[in-house]
């Protein structure tokens, strides 16, 4: 049972309907905050990703990232920045737009499993999650160069860059973010125990 599931109980099409656009619209609002950090400012993007495969589950919550970059596709702007349409979608972030389904799959299968009731489960599997976007993410940078030949300036083949200019800098976040998800996920289940005890 999932954290939605024990605060709104059985859900219906209709109540499913309105947590993936309400999950969207989340994530895109999320995406529009920065928050200076070193080494570079951060989104709360990916908090708010965790967030709603933590609370949904999986299928709800890869749902609700696939209604997501249906929009941004479509043209509405919720990527970073304002971002959106296909030539945003197919830019750097790309590999990381896909991940972000993975990441909300992943953290919402562990949820379905009951493992993010407790602080330290929560917050591993927040981090492996939040992780799992990066595989996608630098595959979409060096597939691009080395696949395709496309001559692009954010395109890499070399680990070193892919690392220093793909990963390094954001791991500081994210890391912070999957713990504050976990900490807000497992508050909800400890505000839900209070409730009924």
């Amino acid at each position: 049972m999932t954290l939605t599931q024990a605060a709104l109980g059985q859900r219906g099409l209709a109540r499913n309907a309105a947590l993936v656009l309400g999950g969207s619209a989340f994530i895109a609002l999320a995406a529009q905050v920065s928050v200076p950090m070193w080494p570079v400012p951060m989104t709360l993007q990916s908090l708010a990703i965790l967030l709603v495969g933590l609370t949904f589950g999986a299928r709800l919550g890869a749902a609700t990232l696939l209604a997501y970059l249906a929009e941004g596709l479509a043209g509405l702007p919720v990527f970073s920045n304002g971002g959106a349409g296909p030539a945003y979608f197919m830019g750097p972030t790309c590999g990381f737009l896909v991940g972000f389904v993975l990441t909300a799959w992943l953290a919402g299968l562990a949820a379905d499993r009951g493992l993010t009731r407790r602080l330290v489960p929560a917050a591993l599997v927040a981090l492996v999650a939040g992780a799992a976007m990066y595989l996608p993410g630098l595959a979409w940078p060096f597939g691009v160069a080395h696949l395709t030949g496309i001559d692009a300036a954010w395109a890499a083949t070399d680990a070193g860059a892919l690392w220093a200019g793909w990963a390094a800098p954001f791991l500081l976040g994210d890391a912070l973010k999957a713990v504050l998800a976990a900490l807000v996920v497992t508050g909800g289940w400890a505000a839900m125990r209070a409730r009924r005890g």
